[in-house]
């Protein structure tokens, strides 16, 4: 954390030969369980994570927003009086944010800055979440206005769905937004209410990303929403959240067998995800990590959403010694996994995934140690 914010200290500092008015962070995240449940209004259970996107700023006398960001050596410049929509780069989430901000009747205010970050693009683990916001955290930091966590997780969202045109569902916003620290976060995806979970003690959050990327997965993902807004309708109700184990078993042999494929996994995985809080309130990571294990299965099987890759870093991850459970996390077809492991043996478990992983794929994985981090803040120390 000291070396990122230093750094965009440094580079303002250098740039504006000032020290800067403000400086916040907003973090990305990691879905624990709860996969491709969000847009059936079900569970979801992310954790904000120790990576964030940082801006270092000082308000403007003009209604201009000029944000340097330091890793691409490029810089954005609008005015807030008039910007439109050019191309699909990262000065896209920055407009966008802005421009929702507007939308929802904040009263904006012109300012300049430096922003870095140390969320893996591409990865699964919502760089761009992370930069919306810490943008809006930015942007209201040099007003008198309140800042209402959930109201600017919405807000965010709307960002990526009507500007940049990512149909995402609610919880990458909403986890960057209202995390704490040493705590997960159930999500209600229906009604929006939240639930501070904590984590098992003694355990770390482990990312494993394959570093495979699949360009399947949006039109993968638009599929198996329309196969579970048919599982719905089959069951005459808004959403597969609505349907219970019993009566997919009961009625389900009439479905379309991929169809019943499809809410199979969806039904069990909401199941999963209110057990999975339960385990971690008793502080049972063995009863969490098998979860994990079942999720991954799942998805595997059922929702059919998995990768080659994926399945042999989450093999090799649950044969390694401390290791609780693992399973593929994100829309899947590439990106990463996630893994529960025991705290003494986590570094032992890192070492041995990294060695594991490469053996059998000749793919040098990315492995990352978690904390739960807070949500998007003004960072004054």
């Amino acid at each position: 954390m000291a070396s990122l914010k230093n750094k965009v200290i440094n580079a303002f500092t250098q740039r504006f030969g000032e020290y800067p008015h403000t400086i916040v962070r907003a973090p990305g995240r990691v879905n624990l369980i709860g996969e491709h449940t969000d847009y059936n209004d079900g569970f979801v259970l992310p954790m904000a994570i120790d990576r964030a996107s940082w801006i270092a700023l000082r308000p403007r006398e003009d209604k201009r927003i000029v944000l340097y960001s330091i890793d691409l050596d490029q810089q954005a410049e609008f005015s807030l009086d008039e910007f439109s929509k050019q191309g699909e780069t990262w000065v896209e989430y920055l407009k966008g944010t802005h421009w929702a901000l507007q939308e929802a009747g904040y009263e904006l205010a012109g300012w300049e800055g430096v922003l870095a970050g140390d969320v893996p693009i591409g990865a699964g683990l919502s760089s761009s979440a992370s930069l919306e916001l810490a943008v809006a955290r930015a942007s209201l930091s040099i007003t008198t206005q309140a800042w209402q966590a959930k109201e600017m997780a919405l807000t965010a969202q709307k960002a990526e769905n009507e500007w940049v045109g990512v149909n995402c569902g609610i919880m990458d916003q909403m986890i960057s937004a209202t995390g704490e620290v040493g705590h997960a976060l159930l999500i209600d995806c229906r009604s929006l209410d939240l639930q501070l979970v904590p984590l098992p003690n003694n355990t770390v959050i482990v990312v494993m990303d394959t570093n495979t990327r699949r360009g399947l997965v949006d039109s993968a993902y638009n599929e198996r929403r329309i196969q579970c807004e048919a599982g719905a309708q089959f069951f005459g109700v808004t959403a597969l959240r609505d349907v219970d184990l019993a009566t997919l078993e009961q009625k389900g042999g009439d479905l379309d067998p991929i169809i019943y494929k499809r809410a199979k996994h969806i039904v069990t995985e909401n199941e999963r995800t209110l057990q999975t809080q339960k385990a971690m309130i008793e502080n049972s990571p063995v009863a969490v990590g098998k979860l994990f294990n079942e999720s991954h299965k799942s998805l595997r099987d059922d929702f059919e959403v998995s990768s080659n890759e994926l399945n042999i870093m989450v093999e090799e991850a649950q044969k390694i010694d401390g290791c609780y459970g693992a399973r593929m996390t994100g829309a899947g077809f590439g990106g990463c996994a996630v893994a529960i492991v025991n705290g003494q043996q986590v570094d032992d478990f890192t070492q041995a995934i990294i060695q594991n992983y490469q053996a059998r794929t000749n793919i040098e994985p990315n492995v990352y140690k978690c904390k739960a981090t807070n949500g998007a803040e003004i960072i004054t120390d």
